[in-house]
C-alpha cells in the first residue's frame, strides 16, 4: 500500500498507524494550507487532561498560501512553551529522559517555515522509533488520488482517527485513557515498544 499523508506537527498516533502499515509514504506538500488542522497543532496529555499545543503561523484566509510557503510567527516563544509543557506532562513518564536529548535540539534551533519544522520533527521521531521508511513528496495536488490510499483526512482536527488499544499514560489514573494524542505521548510512555504497538493497530476508523 502507498499511503498519501498530510505532514502534521508531531503526528497523532493514527497518522503513524497509517504510516507503519504502508509500503511507501507519499507526503502531500502541494495543497493549500488549511487553518484549524494538525498541520500546526498537536495534543498531549497534561496534568489537567488533553492539552493542545500549536505553532503560531503567519497566514490569512483571504490570501491563500501553499502549505510549503507558510511561515512561523516566531515573535511568540512557542518553542520554550512547548518544551516546558513536555517537561510538565512527561517528566515522570518512563522514557522522557531516554529521548530528551534527541528531541531537545528541535526547540533550540530557529525555523522559518512550519513545513520545515514538521519534517525535521518527523525525521527525529522516526529515528527514535527506529522506523525506516520509503518516502517521497508530491509535486502536484491530487484531489482524488489514484494508486494511493488517501489518509489526508487524519490531519483534520475533527477526525477521531482509528480505534486504538489503550496503553499506560502518565495521568490516566485521573482522566482515563485519551486516544490519538501526538506520537510523543506513545513514545514517552512506551519507549522501544512504541513501534510494536503501532504495527499491531488496525486501520479501523473510530466513529465520529
Amino acid at each position: 500500500m502507498t499511503a498519501l499523508i498530510t505532514p502534521t506537527l508531531c503526528p497523532n498516533i493514527s497518522g503513524f498507524v497509517a504510516i507503519t502499515s504502508a509500503d511507501k509514504v507519499v507526503f502531500d506538500i502541494s495543497g493549500n494550507y488549511q487553518k484549524q488542522t494538525n498541520r500546526n497543532r498537536m495534543d498531549i496529555y497534561g496534568a489537567n487532561g488533553l492539552l493542545q499545543l500549536n505553532i503560531p503561523v503567519i497566514y490569512s484566509q483571504k490570501q491563500r498560501q501553499l502549505y510549503k510557503d507558510v511561515k512561523i510567527y516566531n515573535s511568540e516563544k512557542w518553542q520554550a512553551n512547548h518544551w516546558k509543557s513536555f517537561e510538565s506532562a512527561y517528566k515522570t513518564s518512563p522514557f522522557f529522559e531516554f529521548y530528551e536529548d534527541e528531541l531537545r535540539p528541535l526547540y533550540n534551533k530557529p525555523f522559518n517555515f512550519i513545513l520545515d519544522f514538521n519534517f525535521e520533527a518527523f525525521d527525529i521521531i522516526c529515528d527514535c522509533l527506529q522506523l525506516d521508511l520509503d518516502t517521497e513528496k508530491t509535486t502536484i495536488f491530487e484531489k482524488n488520488p489514484t494508486e494511493k490510499t488517501d489518509f489526508r483526512a487524519l490531519a483534520d482536527r475533527k477526525s477521531k482517527g482509528f480505534i486504538l488499544e489503550p496503553y499506560t499514560q502518565v495521568f490516566d489514573d485521573k482522566k482515563g485513557f485519551i486516544p490519538n494524542l501526538s506520537i510523543l505521548d506513545l513514545l514517552f510512555n512506551e519507549g522501544p515498544n512504541a513501534l510494536n504497538y503501532l504495527e499491531n493497530q488496525r486501520l479501523d476508523y473510530a466513529k465520529v
